[in-house]
């Protein structure tokens, strides 16, 4: 089976010299869940809106399932769908309508049976009849998706779906997409919201100045690169052993607080008792995608090379 995408030495430069993707390799088998990530001016909009072809590339080779988006662009296109960041509806158009309309744009004469489907499972029955600009902009986001599916694609870009949607909807919507990543559409989400990215994503690549950061699996980033607070109470009215390194003492003058890598954490049990250390209470926060992302964009550590042992991660 053909890779769901496959992106080689992908470039981009604007007119006014800007570049803003260099060099872009990109793999994504077919049934991942892919996230794109990276601070504003990263890239991640130009990436996915040429693989979509809203934007044209200045070189390399994009391929949706084995498909050339510059030899067979038709093909290529339906092979996929895409919720740009921008809504773009009809605002003369109802809800049931204006997939009616993209049904036709994709040559389907008879689509009712999937596009109730996709009215249901997208929380839009109760707007179904109403023209798109009465529609609030969460539920204007539900019915951009609901457009991108209308033909059944099997890769589905959704590009900061939940900017701007309430905690119910966001919730509703990675419900169903998740429900459409488990029948086997591979999904590639950009995000802001890092702790979806972290829920969601199998694998993860981060863009910073057009080129790729980090590219792994999340599990793998969250490991090497992610750090555990640690809070450890201790039992009062006892001698205070010596600070152990990478924790420092709270205020209260009882509690050890700090962030320890997966090495140290391991050296702190013995620590503590080699030094008679009597605990209260032992509290450990996992480290989080946000934690890794800003270590890694800021440049407050250096990823190895390879730190997943097969999968490339670090600096690539």
């Amino acid at each position: 089976m053909p890779q769901a995408l496959q992106i080689q030495a992908l470039d981009k430069r604007y007119r006014n010299g800007v570049m803003a993707l260099k060099g872009i390799d990109l793999t994504i088998p077919a049934g991942e869940f892919f996230a794109i990530l990276g601070p504003n001016g990263a890239g991640k909009s130009t990436l996915i809106n040429i693989v979509a072809q809203v934007t044209r590339k200045s070189a390399g080779r994009v391929m949706v399932f084995g498909v050339d988006i510059d030899r067979e662009p038709e093909r290529a296109k339906r092979l996929l769908g895409f919720t740009p960041q921008e809504i773009g509806l009809d605002p003369f158009f109802t809800v049931r309508e204006v997939l009616e309309n993209h049904s036709g744009y994709y040559g389907i004469a008879d689509n009712r049976v999937w596009i109730e489907t996709l009215i249901d499972k997208l929380g839009l029955t109760e707007q179904a009849d109403r023209v798109s600009r009465q529609l609030s902009g969460g539920m204007k986001r539900r019915l951009t998706v609901a457009k991108a599916l209308v033909h059944k694609p099997r890769l589905l870009i959704l590009d900061e779906p939940t900017a701007g949607v309430d905690v119910a909807l966001r919730h509703g919507l990675w419900d169903f997409v998740r429900e459409l990543h488990r029948q086997g559409t591979t999904i590639i989400l950009t995000t802001h919201y890092l702790e979806e990215a972290q829920e969601l994503a199998e694998r993860v690549a981060i863009l910073r100045a057009g080129e790729t950061l980090v590219l792994d699996r999340m599990v793998n980033l969250l490991a090497a690169f992610g750090t555990r607070r640690c809070e450890i109470h201790l039992a009062p009215g006892r001698d205070r052993p010596p600070l152990p390194p990478g924790l420092s003492m709270a205020a209260d003058g009882g509690t050890l607080v700090g962030e320890l890598a997966g090495d140290q954490l391991r050296e702190l049990f013995p620590w503590l008792s080699r030094h008679s250390a009597e605990i209260v209470d032992f509290r450990i926060q996992e480290p989080s995608l946000e934690d890794v992302f800003l270590r890694l964009v800021r440049g407050s550590h250096h990823p190895a090379a390879n730190a997943s042992g097969g999968d490339r991660s670090g600096l690539v």
